[in-house]
């Protein structure tokens, strides 16, 4: 493979910002440590994901800023492009979404769960650089600068119910723990970046998790996103392997999506920026998957783009009502693109249309 040379420079950029934050995993010194192993990672893979995508001639410049794309915007292209699956997305918004929280305000992230996103770090880098580059990351580092902890990782189910746990006990009356407590609610809500696009942690988010808590509400009842991420670990030793995963487990409780301002239930979940979330009208999707507006409307009736909750929101203004889609309509439908006989799909739709 001929390495073009800004792909090479981004991808040096990449390796030195990994070296960078598992030398920071291992120092003895504490002040800072989680801190920094969070920005380090989280420019590790914003540079690898830029590094793939110049590598495949992806625009990575926003044509009307005339500057670098973002993380977010990277992850996406990465997905059209670099084969980048759901889970390993989650992986690096969750980083992302940690990241953000000890930049700009503060949280607690435990050792357990800062090791499982190291280690998990280390297996996707490796993943993602033999992907768009065919290079092993062991040619990069030598062992002895990989994640090392004292104990084995632990599933993410025991790690998250060990944090709810410690909450729970620092918010208890006469602690006068609320701030610690705080620190680690911003986490396990940043964590949420694992299965859900678009996370954003709030004052009021955390106030609302904090309120349940002390009302004596359950880890699902609080945190019910949670509940579907999930960890597999192979190997052991320097050899371990860690990715998160979605777990194939149907919800626990039914998730009830409330206003910013919305002072009822706790353990609710506040959906931030619908607009945000689903950002695509049926002629901009169809303009991205380079289809006429009749046939992307086909594609969506085949795949049940418009009665899935994950794809579609209407928005209503007074008497008007707009059908808007998410990233998650836009990446169905691309990926069906290659399987499916648009013109047998067309007869189909109108056939089904002409019978109703």
């Amino acid at each position: 493979m001929k390495l073009r040379r800004e792909a090479s420079i981004l991808k040096g950029k990449a390796l030195s910002s990994l070296r960078r934050a598992l030398a920071a995993f291992n120092s003895y010194e504490d002040d800072g440590r989680a801190t920094e192993v969070l920005l380090k990672l989280q420019h590790a893979f914003e540079m690898l994901l830029k590094a793939g995508l110049v590598q495949e001639q992806v625009g990575v410049f926003d044509k009307q800023l005339s500057q670098s794309i973002g993380f977010e915007k990277c992850v996406n292209l990465a997905r059209q492009h670099l084969g980048l699956t759901a889970d390993e997305a989650g992986t690096l918004r969750a980083i992302d979404a940690l990241r953000d929280e000890a930049q700009h305000w503060y949280n607690e992230v435990s050792e357990g769960l800062l090791y499982s996103h190291a280690r998990a770090s280390v297996t996707l880098f490796d993943d993602l650089l033999q992907r768009a580059f065919g290079e092993s990351l062991v040619s990069h580092l030598p062992h002895r600068v990989l994640p090392i902890s004292s104990e084995p990782p632990k599933d993410i189910q025991l790690l998250i119910d060990e944090e709810f746990t410690q909450i729970a006990e620092l918010l208890k009356p006469g602690r006068r723990r609320r701030p610690e407590a705080c620190a680690r609610i911003r986490t396990l809500l940043a964590m949420e970046a694992h299965v859900a696009e678009n996370v954003r942690v709030s004052k009021r988010d955390v106030d609302r998790v904090q309120k349940g808590i002390r009302a004596g509400r359950t880890l699902p009842e609080v945190f019910p996103r949670l509940s579907d991420v999930g960890t597999e670990i192979t190997g052991e030793g320097i050899h371990v392997a860690v990715r998160f995963v979605r777990n194939a487990t149907e919800a626990v409780l039914p998730v009830r999506f409330v206003g910013a301002d919305d002072p009822g239930d706790a353990a609710a979940i506040r959906e931030v920026d619908l607009q945000k979330r689903f950002p695509w009208t049926a002629k901009s999707l169809a303009t991205k998957l380079e289809l006429t507006t009749a046939k992307t409307r086909a594609l969506r009736w085949k795949l049940g783009i418009d009665n899935d909750p994950s794809c579609t929101h209407d928005f209503v203004f007074g008497s008007q009502r707009h059908r808007m889609f998410s990233d998650n309509a836009y990446s169905r439908l691309r990926d069906a693109l290659p399987t499916t006989d648009l013109t047998e799909l067309w007869q189909e739709y109108r056939h089904r249309n002409r019978a109703a």
